[in-house]
């Protein structure tokens, strides 16, 4: 895009339309995915308490999140007097400019990408990180204890969970020889067997590993210990309203499909979809095949995003306790564990076994999520009498 504007304009215009343009777009999927996704949010957990969610504002409810957009935004917006009135005003812009630049350096597609980065693996981790200031300085600026607790717990979580979270990213970085993005997602073409989780046994852990930590990072239960509304209101945004508490939500949504798309350019072979032998790009032309890779790539991360809205109306929070226990006495052993394990597989385990892991952890793990899915849909999961909806007479 740049060398077409560099044609009708000169090269200093031409960098700062183009990054306009990348930024709109960006901007506008954000935007648009974290809607969709606060809809899909409510109608996970209105499914999984046995109930409809939000049907009369649209159609299915769909423009639930609009309404609640506009009310939010014509909400009288306050500062408590307590508090450090510019800080206040300021946190939540830091923790979305934050997630937001993710998105800079991450791939939808072969090129695909706003700024192509050498680094972009890290970068992404990096700028990631960035929203725990945003948090830590709305928990100090607002004049609560509530939200301190909230800010000072986030801190010590974000800094203890990052930790086997870049230690899980070395991993496939060992063994793909690169840390950008677009270079990994182009290593993965072809076949699903081909994916960096099914190379060897150390990255399918590490995949699994990197998404529980990836959701710790997130501020998502179980691990929403910085919020824990039965223990501090609404931790660090307990004072907030209006467009500004919006904001954090959307940060919160934009961090989510950040950190699912890196784990499928990492993990899940990025942009393809595991069944063409081929980069669509190059078979069905640049506009054709980067539509396709897109929407696969897109449609990927929304499942993982999928499986976060899963694990938080399913799972009990933990105590700030059982999270950095949970931090420093499991995952950073076993990331390190998964670190030695790769590098040894490398230099002597693969040049003996050659492909035949990647096909039987592939197909194996393939036909277990196959017999799971055929026992949740078929399987007798309650009594006859709680199944219809009324409670079972008991014997006498």
């Amino acid at each position: 895009m740049l060398a077409t504007l560099e044609q009708y304009m000169p090269h200093w215009a031409a960098v700062l339309t183009a990054a306009g343009i990348s930024a709109g777009v960006l901007l506008g999927f954000v935007g648009v995915s974290a809607f969709l996704y606060i809809w899909a949010e409510r109608k996970v957990s209105g499914r999984i308490q046995d109930r409809l969610g939000p049907t009369r504002t649209g159609p299915i409810g769909i423009l639930q999140s609009l309404a609640d957009g506009i009310k939010l935004i014509t909400k009288e917006d306050t500062a408590p007097d307590g508090s450090d009135k510019l800080l206040f005003r300021i946190a939540p812009y830091l923790a979305f400019c934050a997630s937001f630049t993710a998105f800079l350096a991450l791939p939808f597609g072969k090129d695909l990408v706003s700024q192509e980065l050498s680094t972009a693996a890290f970068f992404v981790l990096a700028v990631l990180s960035g929203e725990v200031f945003g948090v830590l300085l709305a928990g100090y600026s607002s004049g609560s204890k509530w939200a301190l607790f909230g800010g000072v717990r986030e801190a010590a979580q974000v800094v203890s969970y990052e930790v086997p979270r870049s230690l899980c990213v070395v991993v496939p970085v060992c063994v793909m020889g690169t840390l950008s993005l677009n270079a990994m997602g182009a290593q993965q073409t072809g076949w699903f067997w081909n994916w960096t989780a099914f190379h060897d046994p150390f990255n399918l852990l590490a995949f699994m590993v990197f998404f529980i930590t990836a959701t710790a990072s997130c501020k998502r239960a179980p691990f929403d210990l910085a919020e824990a509304e039965s223990e501090l209101v609404a931790g660090f945004h307990t004072e907030y309203s209006g467009f500004r508490w919006s904001v954090f939500f959307l940060a919160e949504y934009a961090s989510m499909f950040a950190v699912s798309g890196l784990a499928c350019l990492l993990f899940l072979g990025g942009w393809h979809s595991g069944f063409l032998p081929f980069e669509p790009s190059e078979q069905f032309g640049p506009w054709a095949g980067n539509l396709l890779n897109a929407a696969v790539f897109v449609g990927k991360a929304t499942l993982l995003v999928l499986v976060m809205m899963w694990m938080r109306w399913s799972l009990p929070r933990l105590r700030i306790d059982q999270v950095m226990t949970t931090c420093l006495k499991y995952f950073l052993p076993i990331a390190c564990g998964l670190l030695v394990g790769v590098c040894i597989w490398q230099l002597w385990v693969q040049p003996y076994v050659g492909d035949w892991t990647k096909y039987v952890l592939s197909f194996g793990t393939l036909a277990g999520m196959v017999f799971v899915m055929a026992v949740a849909t078929f399987g007798k999961v309650a009594p006859k009498g709680i199944s219809e909806g009324v409670w079972a007479k008991p014997a006498l």
